[in-house]
């Protein structure tokens, strides 16, 4: 079970990402309570809430600094991918903490010339990750500067992305677990959150679903994600308490479970999530060598990141 540390930690990430874009108050406030947060959680809980706050375009400076200095196991996809770092810490760590962190920020996708030189005037050695002597890697002419900063960038990339995938698989697990806890605390708005990022939808589609006070919206796309069934009726018996009555010998929301079929509640999830998108303006080109992938997907279990990959969607 998750502890209540992790349930907190999670909850202000969450309440942290809803905020578009966070004001001067938000900042502050979250940078209050992140970091003792943060530390008295579990190593899982901060590895996903490390992957959540990458995504984040805006942190406070002491968050960004905070993130970026913890273990490499930890910083490295913070690193390598949050768009809320500038040059000047990206500069700071690489030269404070080594080469790890330094092979890291080599692998973000845009570097400014200032951070790329900075990291070559370092001249840590990509295989070794030792400073290797100045005589033997010098640069005495532009080419091979260019040639050295290529290297590491490649090879900085292949030795992170396994390592990033992981962790962004990790927040996806532990988001489910994170709705079951939200609703025995009674927390729509956080659960509403953690649906949509489930789903991969928008914020609105989450919420409708949890307007409809019968409970089969919200049943049918706890199915479609694949929930184990008591789990399930224990969210709608939450949020819907005329659920937790029993019809006979089993609750209204074990009998409303008992007549959905996971895979029509997929056929039915993928068509909501195809006409947010449309509202959202994120619609895929029309693209019929996509149609035998489409159909082939609609047979599993509903799998947002597979079905998305299949319609030709971008990924969010």
């Amino acid at each position: 079970m998750m502890r209540t540390k992790d349930v907190v930690l999670m909850a202000t990430v969450t309440t942290f990402e809803s905020m578009s874009p966070p004001g001067r108050n938000e900042l502050k406030q979250f940078a209050e309570l992140f970091e003792p947060v943060f530390k008295a959680s579990s190593p899982e809980a901060r590895r996903n809430a490390v992957a959540a706050l990458t995504r984040c375009a805006v942190l406070p400076q002491p968050v960004v600094w905070f993130l970026a200095n913890q273990p490499i196991e930890l910083a490295a996809i913070f690193l390598t991918r949050s768009p809320a770092i500038d040059d000047e810490t990206l500069i700071a760590v690489a030269r404070s903490q080594g080469a790890a962190y330094g092979k890291a920020i080599g692998a973000r996708e845009k570097l400014s010339v200032k951070v790329l030189d900075a990291l070559v005037s370092l001249r840590y050695h990509p295989r070794t990750e030792k400073p290797v002597p100045s005589a033997e890697t010098s640069i005495s002419r532009p080419a091979e500067g260019e040639d050295l900063r290529a290297r590491l960038k490649d090879l900085v990339r292949r030795d992170t992305l396994a390592r990033a995938e992981e962790t962004v698989e990790a927040g996806a697990d532990i988001r489910e677990a994170l709705m079951v806890r939200f609703a025995r605390l009674g927390d729509g708005r956080a659960f509403s959150f953690a649906l949509a990022e489930a789903l991969g939808s928008s914020r609105w589609l989450s919420r409708r679903m949890m307007l409809d006070i019968s409970g089969r919206q919200l049943g049918m796309a706890l199915m479609a994600l694949d929930f184990e069934i008591m789990d399930a009726e224990f969210v709608l018996g939450a949020f819907y308490p005329h659920l937790k009555a029993l019809d006979g010998e089993e609750s209204r929301a074990r009998l409303l479970l008992a007549s959905l079929d996971r895979e029509d509640c997929s056929d039915r999830l993928r068509a909501w999530i195809r006409a947010d998108d449309y509202t959202e303006g994120k619609a895929p080109e029309q693209n019929p060598a996509n149609e035998d992938e489409r159909v082939q997907v609609s047979r599993q279990a509903f799998n947002p990141t597979a079905w998305r990959r299949a319609r030709g969607y971008r990924q969010r």
